[in-house]
C-alpha cells in the first residue's frame, strides 16, 4: 500500500498560507488519486441518506415505545429491539460502504457490490409482518 503523505497548502486572500493536516481515515485517503469531487460528494450524500434512514428507523422505535403500540408488551419490546438493531446495522453499513466506495474510486477499481440489501429488506419485512399481526389481534 502506497501512502500519500503530502500536506496541502491552503492560500488565503492576504497571501498567507497554512498547511492542512492529512485527511482521515488514512486507509481511504492515503491511496490512489483524488477522484472527481462530484463523485466524492455524491458518495457523501449517499452516506447521509443512509444515516437519515437509520434515524428514521430509530424514531419509529421510539414512537412504538412511547405510544405503547402494540399493546402487548413483549411484542412491542421485540419490535422496538428489532428496529433499533436494524438502525444500528444501517448506520454501520453506511460508514463501511462510504469508505469502500471512496477507496474504490481513488484506486479506479469497480465499485463494491451491495449484498446487505437483502438483510435490510428482510428485517423490515419481518418487522412489518409482526406489526400487521399485532394490530390485527387488537
Amino acid at each position: 500500500m502506497v501512502r500519500n503523505l503530502s500536506v496541502t497548502r491552503i492560500g488565503h486572500a492576504a497571501g498567507m498560507h497554512h498547511e492542512r493536516a492529512p485527511r482521515r481515515p488514512h486507509r481511504v485517503y492515503d491511496v490512489g488519486q483524488e477522484p472527481d469531487p462530484r463523485f466524492s460528494l455524491a458518495n457523501e450524500r449517499t452516506f447521509l441518506a443512509w444515516v437519515r434512514t437509520s434515524l428514521a428507523v430509530i424514531a419509529g422505535a421510539v414512537a412504538l415505545h412511547s405510544l405503547k403500540l402494540p399493546e402487548t408488551v413483549w411484542v412491542r419490546q421485540v419490535l422496538v429491539v428489532a428496529l433499533l438493531a436494524i438502525a444500528c446495522l444501517v448506520a454501520m453499513t453506511a460508514a463501511t460502504r462510504w469508505a469502500r466506495t471512496e477507496r474504490a474510486m481513488r484506486l479506479q477499481e469497480p465499485l463494491p457490490g451491495f449484498g446487505s440489501v437483502w438483510v435490510f429488506s428482510g428485517g423490515i419485512v419481518v418487522v412489518a409482518v409482526l406489526l400487521a399481526v399485532a394490530f390485527a389481534l387488537l
